[in-house]
């Protein structure tokens, strides 16, 4: 029978996991800032909506690369000095855009950026698994996303109003101040979990990377990470722009709007993420509760989103379905991080974390500028542009949702990874392939 390393203590492990949601509000007010400043800045810097677009997909230039050294380095490295050094280096680089004056200086602040906060995601992820056993993991990680959409939602209410008093600048500034407390916060009250995943007689203490990045599983959730991301990377550069360029909303009614979106969404996540782990506590099979879960919320989402383009919808309507789909591709970041964490030892599971997170970078990179292409090749019609890119982005979701149906199944790759190590490298091919 599998048995849990070490003692599980909720009350700590809990504390931890809010500390980490706190963080992650940080991160994601560091990433939708500049959606909500880009008229102004648009306007000032004398912006196009593909160069805004490049500036908003230039936080991925080196996200994938610092995803992957990072989540490599948690797994060996403690992942609390991890995190300080990570939130240490958001807090500085925000200061250099309160003179940034060109676009190539705001695209060097953005890819500096993301190069510090490429590995947040994974090794946050890793942290709290050290905290919380396999069966329970799915909650939490969903309460660690909820701090990134806390995070949009202080972002809709609070930085339209500060570019409103102080200038679009301004914010920046608030935003390192807000990541220096959590540091010292973080310093003060974190701690390295010592919970370790139960030893299974089918899966051994470590697995050969070639087998780990052919599997079905980990591929499969690379998609729908990719998918997810490309959502989120779409509508955190553009939703605010398309309610006020699109919609007609003023700047801080549009930034309520956007609070409106988060508001819907965040706890569409979280009822989904508790949705998936309920059905694994009445004995569904990984495969169906989080697998054949995602694979339908992904489909979901996919039609949801596409269908924002029909001709004749009124506007709330077209708001409604954004948000509806948006909202129920969040899950992919607490169900697909719990079944990676499910087939990879813990001293791969930094890496393999960091990885999909890496490639789902590429499409955080390409769905801002898709999207300002769109927008210009619309005659910078905003709203006929945007509603362009959800079709592209519904797509995106359907085709990765039908990869996902096919190749989730964490029960066959421990077969194949309990079979593939026993064998020689030159074996590998014969691994077993049902």
């Amino acid at each position: 029978m599998a048995i849990e390393q070490s003692e599980y203590r909720p009350w700590r492990a809990w504390s931890i996991a809010i500390m980490l949601a706190l963080m992650m509000l940080v991160n994601f007010l560091d990433k939708v800032v500049l959606g909500l400043v880009s008229v102004p800045m648009m306007r000032e810097l004398h912006l196009s909506p593909t160069q805004f677009g490049l500036i908003g997909g230039s936080l991925n230039w080196l996200f994938s690369i610092s995803a992957v050294l990072g989540g490599l380095a948690a797994n060996r490295a403690s992942t609390k000095w991890l995190l300080l050094l990570m939130a240490g280096a958001w807090t500085a680089l925000q200061l250099p855009m309160l003179v940034a004056g060109s676009i190539w200086s705001v695209i060097a602040c953005r890819v500096l950026l993301g190069a510090g906060e490429g590995p947040a995601s994974p090794v946050a992820v890793h942290a709290l698994y050290k905290w919380f056993p396999d069966a329970k993991r799915n909650l939490p990680v969903a309460v660690l996303h909820q701090g990134s959409a806390l995070g949009l939602l202080v972002a809709g209410l609070s930085i339209p109003a500060i570019t409103a008093h102080w200038g679009w600048r301004a914010n920046f500034l608030v935003l390192s101040a807000l990541g220096g407390l959590w540091c010292v916060a973080w310093l003060v009250f974190g701690a390295e979990g010592k919970l370790s995943s139960p030893v299974r007689s089918d899966h051994t203490a470590r697995v050969p990377y070639a087998l780990l990045l052919t599997d079905r599983t980990v591929l499969g959730v690379f998609a729908g990470h990719f998918a997810a991301n490309w959502i989120l990377a779409m509508t955190l550069t553009w939703t605010p722009t398309w309610l006020q360029l699109g919609m007609g909303y003023e700047p801080q009614t549009a930034g309520r709007m956007f609070a409106l979106f988060v508001a819907i969404t965040a706890p569409l996540s979280l009822g989904l993420a508790w949705l998936s782990q309920h059905l694994l506590t009445r004995g569904v099979s990984s495969r169906v509760g989080r697998g054949g879960f995602l694979t339908v919320t992904l489909v979901m989402a996919g039609a949801l989103l596409a269908s924002t383009a029909w001709p004749g919808l009124p506007p709330m309507l077209r708001f409604v379905l954004l948000t509806l789909g948006s909202g129920m591709t969040l899950v992919t970041y607490s169900i697909g991080p719990a079944m990676l964490g499910e087939v990879t030892p813990d001293s791969q599971r930094g890496g393999i974390l960091a990885l999909s997170n890496g490639f789902s970078s590429l499409a955080g990179l390409a769905a801002p500028i898709v999207t300002g292409l769109l927008i210009e090749g619309a005659g910078r019609s905003t709203a006929v542009g945007f509603e362009q890119a959800s079709v592209a982005s519904g797509v995106v979701l359907l085709g990765c949702g039908v990869l996902c149906a096919f190749c989730l199944d964490p029960r066959r790759s421990l077969r194949r990874f309990a079979l593939g190590t026993t064998r020689a490298p030159g074996e590998l091919n014969l691994v077993e392939r049902s």
